[in-house]
């Protein structure tokens, strides 16, 4: 190409192209990618219609053509929107038809030009074009100055491009005139099409040098940088086939004087940790097999990376080192009782546990479930439990896990495959009788990767996790000497088989005073410590705590509250930062934190402040909640039911109207399948038993009933509401007024018997919470009671009832004189 160019360029060194006669309407040729200049021949390949029709007619008139580059390449029909208005006017030397309807176009570079105007032309593009002569001085010593700085550029960046033959060289040599040199380098540069650009939109020649030479100095620069990368990158090719040739040489050697392979620098360490591992029989036998397969891989292959990873795992992993147990009952109450007030239950387990183990040596089936709402404490009683004893504590959250691997590991065939989170958590704790808490258990979910539940199934069980197998590791593990703690907020959303291996401990809901405890003892020292308020005497009142736990929370646990209590810290904090930078010089700057200032550690240490329950209101202005009781008047139509969630009790209304209308039943509420055919029995009882709730026989004729629960935005189930929406629609059916300061709670059947439900105690706590004075349970749930906390039961009348009708005397202040008068409907 370079002696094609050379030739082509001596042949019209001569002629005077000035003198061309071009004429100023030109067709327009955008080329994709590709910029001509003036004496330069390129065949340009013609694909598009436009394009096809503008080479036609140019050939039928005088030849000439405005070739200019594209904007985006990718544009398929350019508009001069789309194309440069810098180009080059050009002459078609030779037409030649392809296949597939191209055309093979030669033209030859005659001038630089720039779109003057644009034709309006239907087919293709079409302007007037106007030529930029190119006017200079050949003794011109700056522009003899940057031809020699720019031919020394473009020999240099000939030799190191690989890609170009080194005859352009000779070629540009032989070329005189400064323009033709100017175009001849630009045109054998390689790079982006619109830094070539940049050329053909200057008007002076030093102009153009000038950017000839930033563009050839730029792809010098990046040469260089692509040479030292494949220097690089040749260098450590050789190196790598370096050593593993001289490793096979090795290798060979080894052989052929009967050495063995183990003593090469990377199978040494692992020989070591095989052997100071104290694998059990069955595990050494599994190591000792890969450890020889690993001698016999090549070190590239990228099986020996996996079988020394596995081996790496296998060795790490505790099989014998055991921590020594805290065996001191009396020490292990202390620390418990230290990090949790109350929680008697789980206290209880944990020492009964401690006892066992004094006088048997071992115990390996302790498999706990702590089940209560969020809030009350279950993963940090399980670290205290960890602590107390002694032993290593190791969390890890199931909530959202779906896939089987996360429990049992990915079979090592699989890239990056690892143990699952068991085993991980045992070479995390580095002993064989850590304290392993399953966070969330109740939330996990299963899909076509496998169930996660079911692997768990082989972990909890007591009779088979001696023999626990990792997928992974492929040998079995024992995990009989762990104490498992999982926890869950819904035990009823706990597999039934996995629920039947664990020993479930109900947390339930803390009481106001109970609140007022963990706040003073467990709470506000830490939120003081941490917040760096040690040095100050800060004070809560009993008042101001209760008010942030009646006025600011409603939560089964403490969550809530620690953040309020946060708040009114981080306020007090401000205050006395504030106080302190007003004390000194106004608009001064203080660039050291006040913690690293002992002037004011000793100015302000032993200062008093005193939390009360203005205070509290001023930190955290209105309250969130209203106090108890405050709306329980008598209305028709209205039963208060209690309800249990996942966060604790609460109390839930059920409203009921009976107006004229199409005869039907309306339920809303976002009510559930349960909770409706609850509805439907409420209203069958009362249908079948007119006369003796003394309630017209007409009530529901060409009427609606509406049944309503509010807070219709939260879904709500169950079939404990049962007696309440038959009380309420007994209200609304004679107009009696139920007690406002009655509540209720049980599920009622087609002949009215009043059936157990869960959850009683939260329910309570709910109902005193809000000052309920009475409580309506099933007879059933008497035995409940128990575990009802005594505060509770003081604040409250429970009546338990067997039959609905024994809780109609109850419910309605007049429902003896409703029953003496007949109407007229029901006689």
């Amino acid at each position: 190409m370079a002696k094609e160019q050379e030739e082509i360029i001596n042949s019209i060194e001569g002629a005077d192209k000035q003198k061309v006669d071009v004429p100023k309407k030109l067709t327009i040729i955008p080329l994709r990618d590709i910029v001509i200049y003036p004496n330069m021949i390129f065949p340009i390949l013609i694909g598009r219609t436009s394009s096809l029709k503008a080479v036609a007619d140019a050939v039928d008139r005088d030849k000439f053509v405005f070739v200019v580059a594209q904007k985006n390449p990718n544009t398929e029909e350019p508009t001069f929107k789309d194309i440069y208005k810098y180009g080059t006017i050009a002459k078609i030397i030779q037409v030649l038809r392809l296949p597939n309807n191209l055309l093979k176009v030669l033209v030859e570079g005659l001038f630089q030009a720039v779109i003057e105007e644009e034709l309006d032309n239907p087919t293709y593009l079409e302007a007037n074009v106007k030529q930029i002569p190119v006017k200079y001085n050949e003794k011109d010593k700056e522009l003899i100055g940057l031809q020699r700085h720019t031919g020394i550029l473009f020999k240099d960046y000939i030799q190191n491009n690989s890609q170009l033959p080194p005859d352009i060289i000779g070629a540009y040599d032989n070329i005189n005139d400064p323009l033709k040199k100017l175009y001849y380098a630009s045109a054998n540069i390689n790079t982006k099409p619109e830094k070539k650009q940049e050329i053909l939109e200057q008007k002076n020649i030093k102009k153009q040098y000038y950017v000839l030479s930033q563009i050839l100095s730029s792809e010098l620069e990046l040469l260089k940088i692509e040479d030292e990368i494949d220097t690089k990158v040749s260098s450590s090719i050789q190196k790598t086939q370096k050593r593993y040739y001289i490793q096979e040489q090795i290798r060979a050697l080894q052989k052929e004087l009967g050495e063995d392979e183990e003593s090469l620098p990377e199978l040494a360490p692992i020989r070591k940790a095989i052997d100071d591992a104290n694998l059990p029989e069955h595990a050494k036998a599994k190591a000792e097999e890969e450890f020889d397969r690993l001698k016999k891989t090549p070190s590239m292959s990228p099986e020996f990376s996996v079988n020394r990873t596995y081996l790496e795992i296998l060795t790490s992993i505790p099989w014998h080192h055991r921590t020594d147990d805290n065996l001191n009952i009396e020490l292990v109450e202390q620390i418990l009782n230290e990090d949790h007030y109350g929680m008697e239950k789980p206290k209880d387990r944990i020492l009964e546990f401690i006892s066992v183990l004094n006088l048997a040596g071992t115990l390996k089936r302790q498999i706990i479930c702590l089940a209560g709402p969020p809030g009350v404490g279950k993963t940090s009683l399980a670290k205290s439990i960890a602590r107390a004893l002694g032993r290593k504590f190791i969390r890890f959250s199931l909530g959202g896990v779906r896939d089987e691997a996360e429990i049992r590991g990915h079979r090592k065939t699989y890239i990056g495959a690892m143990p699952g989170k068991i085993i991980q958590s045992m070479k995390k704790a580095g002993s064989i009788n850590p304290v392993i808490l399953l966070d969330e258990i109740d939330k996990m979910n299963s899909d076509f990767r496998g169930d996660p539940s079911s692997a768990l199934l082989e972990v909890l069980d007591p009779e088979q996790n001696s023999n626990f197998t990792d997928h992974y590791l492929e040998v079995e593990y024992d995990l009989s000497n762990v104490m498992f703690i999982t926890t869950a907020n819904v035990k009823y959303n706990i597999p039934g088989p996995l629920l039947d291996r664990m020993e479930v401990i109900d947390l339930n809901s803390y009481l106001d005073p109970d609140k007022l405890q963990i706040a003073k003892k467990h709470i506000v020292p830490k939120l003081k410590e941490e917040y760096g308020l040690t040095n100050f005497n800060i004070v809560f009142e009993d008042d101001a705590l209760m008010k942030i736990i009646e006025e600011y929370t409603r939560e089964a646990g403490v969550r809530n509250l620690e953040r309020e209590i946060a708040s009114v810290f981080r306020k007090l904090a401000k205050d006395i930062v504030s106080k302190y930078d007003k004390s000194r010089k106004a608009g001064s700057v203080r660039k050291k934190a006040l913690v690293d200032n002992p002037y004011f550690v000793k100015s302000m240490k032993g200062e008093s402040f005193i939390i009360t329950p203005d205070k509290v209101e001023e930190y955290l202005k209105i309250p969130k909640f209203r106090k108890s009781a405050e709306n329980l008047d008598d209305k028709v139509g209205v039963a208060t039911g209690l309800a249990w969630t996942s966060v604790g009790g609460d109390t839930m209304p059920v409203e009921v109207n009976i107006m004229p209308g199409t005869e039907k039943l309306t339920l809303t509420g976002k009510l559930g399948d349960v909770m409706k055919e609850s509805a439907y029995a409420a209203l069958s009882f009362i249908r079948a038993n007119l006369k003796t709730l003394n309630v017209p026989t007409n009530f529901n004729k060409k009427k609606e009933i509406h049944i309503h629960v509010p807070e219709g935005a939260i879904p709500k189930d169950g079939p404990s509401a049962g007696i309440t929406m038959t009380l309420a629609v007994i209200s609304a059916a004679t107009g009696l007024k139920l007690r406002g300061d009655i509540a209720m709670t049980g599920e009622i059947d087609l002949r009215g018997d009043v059936l157990p439900i869960g959850g009683l105690n939260e329910k309570l706590l709910a109902a005193s919470k809000l000052g309920i004075k009475t409580v309506l349970i099933p007879k059933e749930n008497i035995r409940d009671l128990e575990e009802v906390k005594e505060d509770v039961k003081k604040k409250l009348e429970i009546i338990p009832v067997a039959h609905i009708i024994e809780a109609l005397p109850v419910a309605f202040r007049d429902w003896e004189k409703h029953i003496k008068s007949k109407t007229k409907d029901t006689e």
